[in-house]
């Protein structure tokens, strides 16, 4: 595709929205933007003319509008939403594509790794499996880059919260992040831009 660039994802590409399976603490899951999307994008790359389709680029979803974020809201970046201009725009929220419902509890990163929420529920099995659905999209579309979300326990790639629930931030990745460029993706956040 030449010109204007698209955003994977966009309209209906195969997919629909649909409900996470699962719960946390019992809580029914809530309706999720991506839920069983991320395998109808590596579905559509897999059909799509490589050499027709302008460089690949992963974007936290939310960085687009989608409301995953854990208020259940979105982040919409501007320059993010910008780069569509120039890039295929493979959106992904690791956390909800883990099979964690919008809205959810807060979670953050503790330095041993471990994803708790203020209440010590262990998500870190929900993040990891994320983690492994955003690394599978980048592969699948050929993306060598990643723009993800600042400060997130899963896309910060900078810093973190601690883990304390305290407002303190550290130094460090999130579960996606760190997956991400352990696979050789450059990853930066929609601050960098």
């Amino acid at each position: 595709m030449t010109g204007a660039g698209r955003v994977a994802g966009s309209g209906r590409v195969g997919g629909r929205v649909g409900r996470v399976a699962g719960s946390v603490r019992g809580r029914r899951a809530g309706r999720t933007p991506l839920g069983s999307l991320s395998e109808s994008i590596i579905a559509w790359l897999r059909l799509a003319p490589m050499s027709d389709l302008a460089p690949a680029v992963v974007v936290s979803a939310c960085l687009l509008g989608v409301e995953c974020n854990h208020r259940g809201r979105g982040n919409r970046s501007e320059a993010v939403a910008a780069l569509a201009g120039k890039y295929r725009l493979i959106p992904v929220c690791p956390e909800v594509a883990g099979g964690l419902p919008t809205p959810r509890p807060a979670a953050e990163r503790r330095s041993d790794g471990k994803v708790l929420t203020a209440d010590g529920e262990d998500l870190t099995e929900h993040y990891e499996r994320g983690a492994e659905q955003a690394v599978r999209l980048a592969r699948a579309s050929g993306a060598g880059m990643a723009v993800l979300k600042a400060r997130s326990p899963s896309c910060g790639c900078h810093e973190i919260y601690d883990g304390s629930h305290r407002g303190v931030l550290v130094k460090g990745e999130g579960v996606a992040a760190e997956a991400l460029r352990a696979a050789g993706v450059q990853v930066v956040s929609e601050e960098d831009l």
